[in-house]
């Protein structure tokens, strides 16, 4: 038999968001299970991050490196939003090949279109299904770029629970809008955390034996700078195309496309000094990468990288802008400093010290049920 699994993606909280005194039901969550910190994959982008949680795998088996790609043989690019582009099982295909019933409930109809093919369980606050809706006793969804889009993702989630108990696997995952408007700080986010505590402590008295993990799939964090990189490197002579991989349709939560990675593609090899010794001495970036290099240090597949990675110091995200630089204050991710994560988990299969990645919930479950 299939075991009982609820996996609760809270799409970009940082662990400081759980440092306020208003999350009571997780707090109780970490002393009946365990609460600890755990890394994200890089690049730190929603896409890549949903696909290591749901396979278990990193981004070198499943073939996730963004939210958006590029060829740089064709020129031919867009948006990561197929299932096409994940090449590893995730742990919805394995529940239902084995005949388990599975529900993937999510914000963004992205989440859907790339995870959910195969599974009738499933809705979106974007795209919402209205038979769905209607046996949930739920009304329409508010908009996507809202804070009670995740609240109201959540009661969905309680409400499915609550009328069938035998669904076998559920992945919810909130979305990261009140976390990009929203510092930890602030009335707003603390009110949001409120009402996320207290979803969870309704959903978690209604199946208390069920197997629990509460992770996010990326950090949050503020930004002073934003630079735009391509124009940059255009100005110094250098024959590169920088892809921003935090790129996608929801411009709410990054309206300049800003993010703490890219991907560079060199476009003339006899510029490879020049470039190397440009971004060795520029102040906006903290470390580059070869291809080679990267895919080795952080587990991404060569060939759907860039040449060179690049990711930005604490307080600089690269952006889409019209000019080359922007003193501007914004919250964001993709940087290495949005890959520490929390991790609250109730009837945990290995113990709390056995889980070093968010991979590692969905890792440990398919060996145990592939052995």
């Amino acid at each position: 038999m299939l075991p009982k699994i609820l996996i609760i993606c809270l799409d970009g909280c940082a662990p400081a968001y759980l440092q306020r005194g208003v999350t009571p039901n997780l707090e109780a969550v970490g002393r009946r299970g365990f609460y600890r910190l755990v890394q994200a994959a890089a690049p730190t982008v929603t896409n890549v991050n949903h696909a290591t949680i749901l396979t278990g795998s990193f981004p070198d088996k499943h073939g996730v490196t963004g939210n958006f790609w590029y060829d740089p043989q064709s020129e031919a690019q867009g948006f990561v939003e197929d299932p096409g582009f994940v090449q590893e099982e995730t742990i919805i295909d394995l529940y239902t090949r084995h005949g388990g019933r599975a529900a993937l409930l999510a914000v963004k109809g992205k989440v859907l279109d790339i995870f959910g093919q195969g599974i009738s369980l499933k809705l979106s606050v974007e795209k919402p299904d209205l038979g769905f809706l209607n046996w949930l006793g739920l009304k329409g969804p508010p908009p996507v770029a809202s804070i009670e889009a995740s609240i109201w993702l959540l009661e969905a989630c309680y409400r499915l629970l609550k009328q069938e108990k035998g669904v076998d696997l559920i992945y919810c995952t909130t979305n990261d809008y009140p976390f990009h408007h929203f510092g930890p700080e602030t009335a707003e986010g603390e009110e949001f955390m409120e009402g996320v505590d207290r979803w969870i402590g309704l959903l978690l008295d209604l199946d208390p034996d069920r197997e629990v993990y509460i992770t996010a799939d990326h950090g949050m964090n503020s930004k002073r700078h934003l630079v735009n990189m391509q124009k940059k490197l255009d100005a110094a002579g250098l024959d590169v195309v920088c892809v921003g991989v935090i790129k996608d349709r929801y411009k709410e939560n990054h309206p300049y496309e800003e993010g703490g990675v890219l991907y560079l593609y060199l476009r003339q090899a006899t510029q490879e000094e020049a470039l190397i010794q440009y971004l060795e001495t520029s102040p906006f970036i903290e470390s580059f990468y070869r291809r080679e290099e990267a895919a080795l240090q952080f587990h991404l597949p060569p060939d759907r990288i860039g040449d060179w990675v690049l990711f930005a110091p604490p307080d600089v995200a690269f952006a889409e802008l019209k000019e080359e630089e922007l003193s501007i204050p914004v919250r964001t991710h993709g940087s290495l400093y949005e890959r520490e994560v929390p991790l609250f988990a109730l009837n945990a299969r290995r113990p709390a010290e056995e889980y070093i990645y968010t991979r590692d919930i969905v890792r440990y479950l398919k060996q145990d049920l592939t052995e």
